[in-house]
């Protein structure tokens, strides 16, 4: 078990391409959602223009989960504009792994075929601004597309006291995240409506709570969040960490309902509708988790366990990592986060049957419309 790059970061998923090597259920996701981009491309008129046309990737780690989305967008896109030149431009923050984006995209990693090599005219490129910000100049982006990575927040309000992610949070805490987490959206929206040419489409893919409360890692048997919270806690009791490093520990992720992601395109006066973003269709969309599935087929619990929790550890590692002390030797923390892990997956393989990370997602299809329609 493994990785502390970007260590002093809050936030950072696993290098090297180890993200997407552990993370088949956001694959999945991306996968299933082809059809999707697809439809939006049809959607759009393509034929004709000279210009580039320009997809944006927002949050997008190393690219791996979504490369073949594009490859299926880029297709869709060049049977009705054959030869179109395409920039794809991937976002994420400053501190994520680049080098292995690059490697991912020019099919420079082992098992996996970039588009760059079934399809002519197609430029990469990079942008490490944050999707809270603006990231592109006014109306120059055809395409955005974003899975798994809106649910994060640009700042948490406070730690949950008692808990390490909102999933446990309950009166002003859950509301004060809330807030953030309505706010953050609307300046996504915001962002993505400056830079989505008229007529351009956006797909989201974002991690949501359903209307019968279900979210991810919670759709029957154990709450994952729940049982991370558990083990984090236990540490205190033995004496490992301090209660204050745990309540420092607060995940800052926040799921909303289909309706919070919906209100403000559909809000007539609102800023957002203002800005010409519409909703052209939503739904809410269950995948299963890979390894709990795997599980369920070889019953094999060492290789569920070893699966599974690193799935969880990517894109979690350095929230513990960070919310230890400062004074504590590197050494120490990322001692003490591989001994937290490694109880995790012990859980998991004396009792694989309640666990799963299964996925909810609210998948949107939005456009940006021309001056004076809709």
């Amino acid at each position: 078990m493994r990785r502390l790059d970007g260590a002093g970061s809050t936030i950072s998923m696993w290098h090297e391409g180890d993200y997407s090597a552990h993370t088949r259920g956001a694959k999945d996701v991306i996968d299933g959602a082809r059809d999707l981009a697809c439809d939006a491309i049809a959607e759009m008129d393509v034929a004709g223009s000279r210009e580039p046309f320009h997809i944006a990737d927002y949050g997008a780690a190393d690219g791996g989960t979504s490369i073949d989305l594009h490859r299926a967008t880029i297709s869709a896109l060049r049977e009705r504009a054959p030869g179109r030149t395409v920039c794809i431009t991937y976002t994420d923050l400053p501190r994520n792994d680049y080098s292995a984006l690059f490697t991912t995209a020019h099919g420079g990693r082992p098992g996996v075929t970039s588009y760059r090599d079934e399809h002519d005219g197609v430029f990469v490129y990079a942008a490490a601004t944050s999707f809270f910000e603006p990231i592109f100049p006014p109306e120059t982006i055809d395409f955005g597309f974003s899975a798994t990575a809106m649910h994060w927040l640009s700042a948490l309000p406070s730690p949950v006291s008692d808990h390490i992610h909102m999933a446990g949070a309950r009166g002003e805490e859950l509301e004060a995240l809330r807030a953030r987490a309505l706010a953050d959206w609307q300046d996504i929206l915001l962002a993505r409506a400056a830079e989505l040419k008229p007529g351009g489409r956006l797909l989201t893919i974002n991690l949501a709570l359903s209307e019968d409360g279900r979210h991810m890692g919670n759709t029957g048997g154990a709450n994952m969040f729940d049982v991370m919270n558990r083990l984090w806690r236990g540490l205190v009791d033995d004496g490992t960490i301090t209660a204050s490093e745990y309540r420092r520990t607060t995940i800052p992720q926040f799921y909303r309902t289909p309706a919070e992601f919906h209100a403000p395109l559909l809000d007539p006066g609102g800023p957002v509708r203002c800005a010409g973003l519409r909703l052209v269709r939503a739904h809410t969309r269950f995948t299963r988790c890979p390894y709990a599935a795997g599980f369920a087929e070889d019953r094999d619990a060492g290789r569920f366990a070893e699966t599974y929790v690193p799935n969880t550890r990517t894109w979690s590692e350095t929230v513990f990592v960070n919310a230890l002390d400062a004074t504590r030797p590197l050494s120490q923390r990322q001692a003490i986060v591989d001994r937290y892990f490694r109880s995790f997956a012990d859980l998991v393989r004396s009792d694989p049957d309640p666990h799963a990370m299964d996925y909810i997602h609210e998948c949107m299809v939005m456009e940006k419309v021309r001056p004076g329609e809709g």
